[in-house]
């Protein structure tokens, strides 16, 4: 199943990516207006950090930056397996993991 908003745009893009055989062929669509609103409200912090920096010099910049700030909100809201609340050298250890797959 998946959900998303009542953006028309849609069904047409479900039915291209089933016809490309990029999403199962009996994958059902769901919209429902405010059903995605959670996830998207997880979205609300990053945009606030990243609204006042828009001169990013690069694309690179900006997805390094923001892998930077997504790992930050993962470690506050306790999102990282194996790593407590408290163990910074777990946190340093998974910040570091996450820019050597950005590299």
């Amino acid at each position: 199943m998946i959900n998303v908003d009542k953006n028309p745009a849609y069904p047409p893009a479900v039915e291209q990516l089933q016809e490309e055989e990029r999403i199962p062929e009996g994958e059902k669509v769901r919209q429902v207006k405010y059903l995605n609103n959670i996830v998207e409200q997880d979205h609300r912090g990053i945009k606030r950090l990243v609204n006042p920096g828009m001169g990013f010099g690069s694309f690179n910049s900006v997805r390094r930056t923001l892998k930077g700030f997504e790992a930050m909100n993962m470690i506050r809201k306790g999102q990282i397996k194996n790593v407590e609340e408290d163990d910074v050298i777990g946190q340093i250890s998974f910040i570091n993991q996450i820019f050597e797959l950005a590299a």
